[in-house]
């Protein structure tokens, strides 16, 4: 990969920035970037198609620390290329809930590491770090078909220790994941119902908020099989 590649992508960006979607990246969506073009999401997914899948090139990016290249490094990274300690130096980086759950979405929770960060990054103190743990466990409850219910009972666990940060990204990632989890199967969501009961009636606010959050979910979720006449087979 050459270092023309890096300057030429960044100069891709560049042009694509508009004022208007810089503006609203803090005053909608809550994005404060240091370094930011003001790139749409969509035009980045059609940068990435167009430049396909690139591991040198999606380290070079994150190198630069610039928003949009950071973004289009998770979009075309290789899953089967990210080592672990890729995935910590990354994780370290976090800075906003962007950054944090497109990495999940669109690249962590394909990386065979993927699991053995769950817990830990759930565990610790970083506002961005922790809603990475969050946000990576809700990720494969989404996407991981082959994994067996167990590791998200134990992923609930997690959840309710979780659900106590007062932090507002924190406590949203918790919301994903025990809602995430709860779409995957009637066992899995009986169990993230159950646990969304409890927190509901916590003593703590942000427990509630959470617990709450989720049973809207899960409700409307469980109302809609019904409907569908699956009601009876769970």
């Amino acid at each position: 990969m050459k270092t023309g590649d890096v300057k030429a992508t960044l100069s891709a960006l560049e042009r694509l920035g508009t004022s208007r979607v810089l503006d609203d990246m803090s005053a909608r969506y809550g994005i404060f970037a240091k370094k930011a073009y003001g790139v749409s999401m969509a035009n980045l997914l059609k940068m990435a198609k167009q430049i396909g899948p690139d591991h040198d090139l999606a380290v070079a990016l994150w190198e630069t620390g610039w928003y949009e290249a950071r973004m289009l490094a998770t979009l075309i990274d290789d899953p089967a290329r990210v080592s672990a300690a890729q995935m910590e130096r990354w994780c370290r980086e976090f800075d906003s809930w962007a950054i944090c759950d497109t990495a999940c979405f669109k690249l962590f929770d394909r990386v065979p590491h993927a699991w053995k960060k769950v817990k830990p990054w759930c565990s610790k103190k970083d506002e961005f770090v922790r809603r990475g743990g969050f946000a990576l466990l809700a990720c494969l409850a989404l996407h991981d078909r082959e994994a067996a219910n167990q590791p998200f009972l134990e992923g609930l666990k997690l959840v309710e220790r979780g659900a106590t940060d007062e932090r507002n990204f924190v406590k949203k990632g918790v919301s994903w994941a025990i809602r995430s989890i709860g779409r995957r199967n009637p066992a899995l969501r009986a169990a993230a119902t159950t646990l969304a009961v409890r927190l509901a009636q916590s003593d703590q606010a942000a427990s509630r908020w959470v617990g709450k959050d989720a049973l809207r979910d899960l409700s409307i979720r469980r109302t809609a099989v019904r409907r569908k006449g699956g009601g009876r087979k769970q």
